[in-house]
């Protein structure tokens, strides 16, 4: 017999189907709760709610575990590439060596944007923040490709992920051409699709641009290990914007714009902007105290996480491949210097272990970017980027949901009860 959670409420009893995950936590199924007993449950932020069943990713932040498809994060980062993760999060398993190729390719063709879209991009102002930029044009690709936006049909749906998927990297690298003042350059479908990119984004036309293979593969490493955590704020405002039966397009661009938060997506540029504060190894210990203290409005930026309680597996792979970046590149940074530094002392601190406030995925992602050439504006736009596929893929499993509805949160509502209209000559 399946386990029951009871709720007392006003005299009378109810009870609740607890329904098990292959991991994780049980939930209470709490779907018949109003219509039962007339209440709602209060939980702000939805830290205490699963607002769907999924089978994409799974998190254990206490273990400092992160799941693709049951696939730990580390061993996508270091052996498979983020085409082959692409596949696994949209699919639901790793592919054969015919649907890889088949796969590449279909994301290779579709890599380029209508031509009129370039005109789209001189309508913004030169200085114009990349992912402003990145808003509009995502949410105006459905007026460009009306052959995949009826959600009801499989094939348009599958259609739309690839074009979504294979022109991010291009919108992303003609935002930023375009800030710069350089001429966008056309995808080359000869190269990987990170090397692609890179080419987009640094290449000029006036002469060949030789794809690094380390920056490539740091790059390709750092879209992996962005691709898709779970049900984040700017997934659920995907599946949200998506249970209302909106384009695939218009979705998409609701994900950008929430990940546009500073506590979202801006978390990178944040944690390089206080090392850059701090400066120099020896003043560490300054910074560490004002982080303690209470009335001091300081606070170190990378360390902890909302979800992981322990070390962020994400992290890990990310200190690894900073140190690969800067060796290559040959790059003396002494902020860099500050991270390693700063990271040691945390770990060991009491302060900072007792709060369980360990490093998490920013804290080196924003020094890897700058060492690369990027400017801070763009490493959000890099999250979008990255994080598309597995919007892509929680929007594809949401709308092949049976038990799918719209969303549409409860409140608790605290203002005035109901009153008679005063003409204004009375008030």
């Amino acid at each position: 017999m399946a386990d029951k959670a009871s709720l007392s409420l006003n005299g009378d009893s109810f009870d609740y189907d607890v329904k098990p995950g292959t991991v994780g936590p049980d939930v209470i199924d709490i779907r018949k709760l109003y219509g039962q007993t007339g209440a709602f449950t209060f939980d702000p932020g939805f830290t205490s709610t699963a607002s769907c069943e999924s089978k994409i990713t799974y998190i254990d932040g206490d273990q400092g575990i992160l799941l693709h498809r049951g696939y730990p994060i580390e061993q996508l980062a270091e052996q498979s590439s983020f085409m082959e993760a692409a596949y696994l999060l949209l699919h639901g398993e790793l592919p054969s060596k015919s649907e890889f190729d088949t796969f590449t390719y279909t994301i290779s063709r579709h890599t380029m944007l209508h031509e009129q879209l370039a005109t789209f991009y001189r309508g913004f102002r030169r200085d114009a923040h990349p992912m402003a930029i990145m808003c509009g044009v995502v949410g105006a690709l459905s007026a460009f490709y009306h052959d995949s936006t009826d959600i009801t049909d499989p094939h348009q749906r599958m259609v739309a992920s690839h074009r979504l998927i294979a022109k991010m990297p291009t919108i992303a690298a003609m935002a930023y051409k375009y800030s710069i003042g350089q001429p966008f350059l056309y995808p080359d479908n000869s190269l990987s699709y990170t090397g692609n990119f890179l080419r987009m984004t640094f290449g000029v036309p006036a002469e060949e641009y030789v794809v690094d293979p380390v920056i490539e593969r740091a790059m390709d490493r750092i879209f992996i290990l962005h691709a898709d955590h779970e049900q984040n704020a700017s997934t659920s405002t995907v599946r949200l914007a998506g249970s209302s039966g909106a384009n695939p397009f218009a979705c998409i661009a609701a994900g950008i714009a929430c990940l546009w938060g500073p506590a979202h997506g801006g978390a990178n540029e944040a944690a390089l902007n206080m090392l850059r504060e701090i400066g120099t190894v020896d003043r560490i210990p300054e910074y560490i105290a004002r982080a303690k203290d209470k009335n001091d409005p300081f606070r170190l930026m990378g360390f902890g996480h909302r979800v992981y309680k322990n070390y962020d597996p994400r992290a890990k792979v990310m200190q690894k491949t900073a140190n690969e970046v800067l060796e290559k590149l040959g790059v003396d940074d002494p902020i860099f210097d500050v991270a390693r530094e700063l990271e040691q002392i945390a770990l060991k601190d009491e302060y900072f272990v007792e709060k369980k406030l360990y490093p998490n995925v920013d804290f080196y992602s924003g020094v890897i970017l700058s060492a690369i050439g990027f400017p801070t504006s763009m490493f959000t736009v890099l999250f979008a980027l990255a994080r598309t596929t597995g919007w892509v893929a929680q929007w594809n499993e949401m709308i092949s949901d049976p038990d799918q509805k719209i969303g549409r949160p409860r409140q608790l509502y605290t203002g005035a009860t109901q009153r008679d209209y005063v003409p204004v000559g009375q008030r």
